[in-house]
């Protein structure tokens, strides 16, 4: 298996004197976008644009986030390797998830379904009632508070190291109820960061339901989704959601943290309790 090294790259750009005079060529660090095609069994399922770095965790999180797989023991093997020898193809990926024979005809069918590649797991599923189908509900808690998203929210810069060469990448952390932060993954893409999230976790026998998950990200529905399938009771986000996140997440009895800054967040539902 090919391990992915480089995620940025250098690049010499010039920078534009605005409110101040004053023009230079300045070297800019930015973050590596690749297309990364998914197999399962063989067959072509995704092509999503990520960047590549920890992508066996972003392979096993992306099986369980998509309903491919149940548990981690679901996935027997993972490959990942580099395109070469093809120009047309330079920098790309592939991402060969081999499934246990119970789970290979699930995920058949739902290649079958998807009607276009994505940056998320769930868009391009041609059945809309698939795309809404109901989500388990969150049956873990935590006891947390507001210093403890503070906290979190204060240290997530110190543990985005990509995040702050570059400045172009979201980051998926997992924090203990205290607002330690115990595991943290980075993307271009944030579906893509909160699947490697789940991945390193699932890979690692950390339990996502032993805190809270904050994104440095809007709050979209495959977000909410996402982490209620992995089972962690509480979302934390620094943007805004969507009607559809909302709707969801209060189905799910997902405790859903919005608008996140130093000095304000917005408790859009918070139906178990989990913050004092």
């Amino acid at each position: 298996m090919t391990s992915p090294s480089v995620q940025s790259r250098d690049f010499t750009v010039r920078r534009l004197g605005l409110a101040t005079p004053g023009d230079a060529e300045v070297l800019r660090n930015v973050p590596v976008e690749a297309p990364v095609a998914v197999e399962v069994g063989g067959v072509g399922y995704a092509v999503m644009m990520a960047t590549p770095s920890d992508l066996a965790d972003f392979a096993l999180g992306f099986a369980l986030a998509e309903g491919l797989a149940d548990r981690p023991s679901q996935v027997e093997d993972i490959g990942i390797h580099q395109i070469e020898g093809d120009p047309r193809l330079d920098g790309g990926w592939i991402v060969r998830i081999t499934l246990s024979p119970e789970r290979v005809q699930i995920a058949f069918d739902r290649a079958r379904k998807r009607v276009s590649e994505s940056s998320c797991g769930l868009c391009g599923v041609e059945n809309i009632e698939q795309v809404l189908r109901p989500l388990p509900p969150i049956t873990g808690r935590i006891a947390t508070d507001r210093a403890a998203i503070a906290r979190a929210l204060s240290a997530l810069r110190d543990h985005q190291p990509l995040g702050q060469a570059t400045g172009a990448v979201h980051a998926a952390a997992l924090c203990a109820p205290d607002g330690h932060i115990v595991c943290v993954r980075e993307d271009v893409g944030r579906h893509n960061a909160l699947d490697k999230l789940i991945g390193a976790l699932a890979a690692g026998g950390v339990d996502p339901a032993s805190g809270f998950i904050l994104l440095s990200a809007r709050c979209s529905y495959e977000l909410v989704e996402k982490t209620v399938r992995a089972g962690c009771p509480m979302l934390v986000t620094i943007s805004a959601p969507t009607s559809l996140a909302v709707e969801r997440a209060i189905a799910a009895r997902l405790t859903l943290v919005a608008l996140a800054r130093a000095d304000s967040a917005l408790v859009v539902c918070d139906a178990q309790g989990n913050i004092a």
